[in-house]
């Protein structure tokens, strides 16, 4: 009556079936787990941000000082 197939869910389709669901248990993985990070790795000090600042030239040497001194407090 069924051939042994499965309901008819055997054969051919059976390999969709696996690549369905790895491709799901991965999208589950990286959006728990790498979802944290963001992709870029670890989150940025305020240090590390007011050094960038400095380094681009968004601020100048003064306001660095300043506001690593504030930093440093």
């Amino acid at each position: 009556m069924f051939d042994g197939h499965g309901f008819g869910f055997g054969g051919g389709f059976m390999w969709l079936f696996w690549v369905v669901l790895i491709a799901v248990i991965v999208w589950v993985l990286r959006t728990t787990v790498g979802g944290k990070q963001g992709g870029q790795g670890t989150a940025k000090t305020p240090l590390e941000i007011l050094q960038e600042r400095f380094a681009h030239g968004e601020i100048d040497e003064a306001e660095y000082k300043r506001k690593r001194k504030l930093l440093d407090a």
